[in-house]
This record gives C-alpha cells, structure tokens and sequence, in this order.
C-alpha cells in the first residue's frame, strides 16, 4: 500500500503553491540566497559563530521549546539534499511529547554557511557538540536521516558521554562504498552535477529514494536546490555540496556502526535501497548496493545495544512516508 502525505504536511513541506510538476519545473524561479534566504523554516533560525580550519563560518539552527518540559533535549541531524526544515513535523511530535528539539544546519548545508575548504565529518561532529555547549545541553538524544546517520554514528564514537540514544532514520554509510565505486575527481562531479536540470533532479529523487509522497511535497526539495543557481555564489555552494558528497565517499562509518555502546534504534524502509555512487559502480557490482535494511539488521545483532526495525512499503523518507509508525517507534524507544 502506498502512503500519501497528508495535506497539512504537504502545507508544511510546500514553500508555494504550484499547479503541477511541469510548471515546477520549467517556470523561472525566483533566487534563494547561498545560505537559502528567502526559503521559509517552520520555526525562528539563530546562527552560532565557528571556525573550521581557519575559516569564519556561521552555523544556522532551530531551537524549538516544549509546552511541558521533560528535561530532555533531541538534536535532529538532516540528510544531504534536504533542508533541516524537512524536520518540521518531527519537531512538532518531539515537542509535543516535552522535548526540546534543537535542529542545526550542518555546516555546507541549509542556511549555514558554505565554506571553500573540504568538509569532514569529524568537523561536523565537533561544530554539533560546539552548539550542545552553546546551549549549555550536557546529554541529548540524536536523531538522524540519511546522510545525519554517517555524523550521528560519528558523534556517538567521538562524543559517548554526550549521547543518551541514537536513533539512525534509513541511515546511508552501512557499507563502505569504496569496495564499489571507483574514485571519482571533484572537477568532473561538479560538471555533471551543474548540468542536472530539475526535472532530472525530481527524478533522481524520486527513483534514489523510492519516495511515497505526491510530488507537490518534493517540491520544496527541487526549490532549495535549484532556485540557488540565481545566487552568485552559486558555485561555492555548488563545491561544498559536492563536496559532502566526496566526504560520504572518502570518510565511511560502516566499520565503526557496531563498535557504538550508545541504545541505538535503526528504523529502515523497506523499500529503501539508496546507495551513493551506485551509478559510477562496475554494472556487476550494482544490485548488491544499497541493501539497507538487511544491513541495519546485521549490525545492529553485533551491537550491545541495538536493533533494527523495517517499515513496508516505505521509502527513504521515513518519518514523512508512515509518520504514525515513526511516531511509535521514536518515542516507545525514548521512552525506555
């Protein structure tokens, strides 16, 4: 069965209204900022001033308080080619349960800066607990998608005592992708990245993720992308987002998932089977990328702490896919 979005999450995700896809696509857009100004977030931004290698940067978040206080805060981590705004359903949940929930931009990303230099997770890592001081928060629950997995699990090894659970929302870095993929050079993936047109974006998204939600609520995913290109500092922001994408490549976390002693919940869809780089692979060695779920399932059995749960007919974007089992699953885990 496929799961549609309701129509207050497509209100929620949706910058503007759009009469179709096409139009989406092939009408002119209005410019963003580098650091997506003019791109609305469900709730107020502060920015925290950091440096990495030597570099001034600023790091955008959120920092949403509860009607009813338990005391405890979550720190939501974003994937890769989405805003941490994508969140603004889950923070309303966690919010509600009396959570704080703090939900940064990582640097590269969203409306934090983009640096000129190379990103690194332990950077990443560090500028997280870097915000967790700022807010003077000694202990939070991580709670991460997609690429926010690889720096959730780097935090954990880094940083145990500042991790209460881990919960790794179809996580990528289960596998090591160098054993697939050949290395590929910077210049010739912001080539091919720059020459991507909307359309093929959506449906990169679309076929990449196995996303069960009308198309309408991809839009804002499109915008935060391409409405950047008006930008004059388009090509910066073009560098660093390929440069995440070497960074998932160069610096994998699959050898160190079972080694976290953290409580650690993988909630995995099942029809999840996202694999970076899968198209750069041998043809051979395609179809056995990207098995995530039997993945989370095998480490979280070597993990003192762990285990995995798999939701059908549900994509990559979980938590938007089958909110009421995501709902479930996160604050039964919690809650322990």
């Amino acid at each position: 069965m496929i799961r549609f979005a309701s129509a207050a999450l497509v209100a929620v995700l949706t910058a503007s209204p759009l009469t179709s896809t096409h139009a989406a696509d092939t009408a002119p857009r209005e410019p963003y900022g580098i650091a997506l100004e003019g791109f609305p977030y469900p709730y107020p931004v502060h920015l925290l001033p950091l440096t990495n290698d030597g570099e001034q940067l600023s790091m955008a978040y959120m920092d949403v308080p509860p009607a009813q206080p338990n005391g405890r805060t979550v720190v939501l981590l974003h994937g890769r080619n989405f805003p941490s705004s994508y969140w603004a359903p889950v923070i309303k949940m966690l919010s509600e349960a009396g959570f704080r929930v703090v939900v940064p931009d990582q640097i590269g990303f969203g409306k934090s800066s983009k640096p000129t230099g190379e990103l690194h997770f332990d950077n990443l890592a560090r500028n997280t607990i870097a915000l967790l001081d700022h807010l003077k928060i000694d202990k939070a629950e991580i709670v991460a998608h997609s690429l926010g997995g690889m720096l959730g699990v780097r935090i954990a090894r880094a940083f145990p005592d500042r991790v209460a659970h881990l919960v790794l929302t179809a996580p990528i870095g289960l596998e090591d992708y160098r054993f697939y993929v050949p290395p590929t050079p910077t210049e010739k993936i912001i080539e091919a990245e720059d020459k991507l047109t909307a359309d093929g974006y959506r449906k990169q998204l679309q076929t990449n993720y196995a996303i069960k939600l009308p198309a309408e609520a991809i839009t804002p995913f499109i915008d935060t992308r391409f409405n950047i290109k008006g930008s004059p500092d388009y090509p910066r922001w073009l560098r660093a987002f390929v440069s995440s994408g070497q960074m998932i490549y160069r610096e994998p976390v699959a050898h160190e998932i079972a080694l976290i002693t953290e409580p650690t919940l993988f909630i995995m869809g099942a029809d999840d089977h996202n694999a970076p780089g899968r198209p750069n692979a041998p043809e051979a060695l395609r179809a056995k990328m990207g098995q995530n779920a039997e993945l989370a399932k095998a480490l979280a059995a070597k993990m003192p702490n762990a285990r995995a749960e798999v939701i059908p007919d549900t994509g990559h974007l979980v938590f938007l896919e089958s909110p009421e089992k995501y709902k479930e699953l996160v604050l039964g885990f919690l809650g322990r």
